[in-house]
């Protein structure tokens, strides 16, 4: 009987690249099908409502990534165990791992409910949100966080089934929240006129379902784990070693939107129509970033699955095929924005002149494509291994040393009487010259080899 889609995928026989590049299709549609939440949001504020409510969703992006930064720590730190573990064949490991993660997220999603909503709003002051938006972000980011647990768990149950070698479940639940999604958008904002409330609202409903169609997947999938309540009490071993690996990527991420958030703080004095430039640059970044996220995902469950057989040689075979792949894609999307970058613009505001300072913005970021490629996917292999601290000092460096100062630098290197803040690309260089450095020293320790002792121990 021929294998399943759905079913589990063994990582550590067959081709390699041919494995990555199997794992990593299915999940790179769910990727671009998860940008599509944003993504739509955006389009359907931007035209059904106007430019500041396009402006109001993308400046209370910072604040939900910050918001997010606990359930992220929690994914990567489960899909490393849970791969290492599937990879070890260690039943009981696996089913405590899983248990415990749905316990944790739990705890956290009621935790952040608790303590975060009531500074929403003063955040926003704080940002120096534009009087004209700072009540559409207050309702987005309100509804946002009392409804966080779909959003969470969806990242942390789907991390766990990739885990084990499966992205095509999480890419048909994927798919259905997205449909969902959009319809209800649509309805909420076009039909009801409930504003960015309502894009809130039905992005909030899409992933309630979808994380609640990867428990039913888990719960379907006992010949490879136990998912009985027992494992869901909380075990110190366990606990520790999600705290130690997922911590690192939880302040990786933090670090990453704390950057955001004061860079947000800069971008906001340029005004409303730069704010809307760049919502829409970030709304065609999230999709050019895509396929560099996915074969990070992907080469972070191989090398997971792998060094916990204890194949080391062909983790480093892994490695070099998947980064190749990864930057000849990267390749071909930074061409493409080049020559039709103007077109993806369009689509998302009628006005020409948003459209052009959109352009010329994302014109600036095009070629650090490639350079996240190689990080994105060298950066995988040394979670999946354990190692999940180097890739956040990385961060740290990339971002607080070198992204912020650079940003402020040169907005106050170019102020004139007539720029008071300075030139607005300071954004976007910024960026580019975080993403450049970032994959020079991503290589570096990569290659110096001391993320092949951090394998958890079985």
């Amino acid at each position: 009987m021929p294998k399943s889609i759905f079913a589990p995928t063994d990582m550590t026989v067959g081709t390699p690249w041919k494995s990555i590049l199997t794992f990593t299709f299915p999940m790179l549609i769910g990727n671009i099908a998860q940008q599509l939440y944003n993504t739509v949001d955006t389009i359907v504020v931007g035209r059904y409502v106007g430019d500041n409510a396009l402006s109001a969703v993308g400046s209370a992006g910072p604040i939900i990534n910050m918001l997010l930064v606990l359930f992220i720590g929690i994914s990567a730190g489960a899909s490393i165990m849970v791969s290492q573990y599937y990879g070890a064949r260690n039943r009981e490991s696996l089913s405590w791992t899983i248990g415990n993660c749905i316990t944790v997220t739990a705890l956290c999603c009621l935790f952040l409910i608790l303590v975060a909503t009531p500074f929403i709003r003063p955040m926003l002051v704080m940002l120096n949100t534009p009087p004209s938006i700072i009540d559409w972000c207050t309702d987005y980011l309100t509804i946002c966080l009392v409804g966080i647990a779909g959003l969470a768990y969806y990242n942390i149950l789907s991390g766990i089934i990739r885990g084990m070698g499966d992205s095509v479940s999480a890419l048909i639940y994927l798919l259905v929240a997205t449909v969902m999604n959009i319809i209800l958008d649509i309805a909420f904002v076009a039909g009801l006129k409930m504003g960015v409330a309502g894009v809130a609202l039905a992005t909030v409903i899409s992933q309630i379902t979808s994380s609640a169609l990867c428990l039913l997947k888990l719960a379907r999938m006992q010949q490879y784990f136990d998912f009985k309540l027992k494992y869901f009490k909380p075990v110190g071993q366990y606990v520790k070693t999600l705290v130690r690996l997922g911590l690192p990527s939880g302040l990786t991420q933090a670090i990453f939107s704390s950057a955001m958030i004061i860079v947000q703080s800069l971008t906001n004095q340029f005004g409303e129509q730069f704010i809307a430039a760049n919502v829409v640059v970030m709304r065609v970044d999230g999709f050019a970033m895509m396929p560099n996220f996915s074969f990070g995902t992907a080469l972070t469950t191989y090398a997971g699955q792998n060094v916990g057989a204890g194949l080391y040689d062909r983790v480093t075979k892994g490695a070099k095929q998947g980064t190749l792949m990864a930057v000849g894609t990267s390749t071909v999307i930074t061409l493409a924005i080049l020559l039709f970058g103007k077109g993806l613009m369009g689509i998302f505001t009628e006005t020409a002149s948003l459209v052009d300072l959109s352009y010329n913005l994302m014109k600036i970021l095009a070629v650090g494509y490639i350079a996240m490629a190689v990080t994105q996917s060298l950066s995988g292999i040394m979670r999946g291994a354990g190692d999940t601290v180097t890739p956040m000092w990385i961060s740290l460096i990339t971002t607080v040393a070198i992204r912020v100062p650079v940003a402020y630098g040169i907005s106050w290197l170019t102020t004139t009487p007539e720029l008071p803040h300075g030139q607005s690309i300071c954004i976007q260089i910024s960026l580019l010259c975080s993403w450049v450095i970032g994959a020079v020293l991503t290589t570096i320790f990569y290659a110096r080899g001391k993320w092949k002792t951090k394998a958890i121990k079985q």
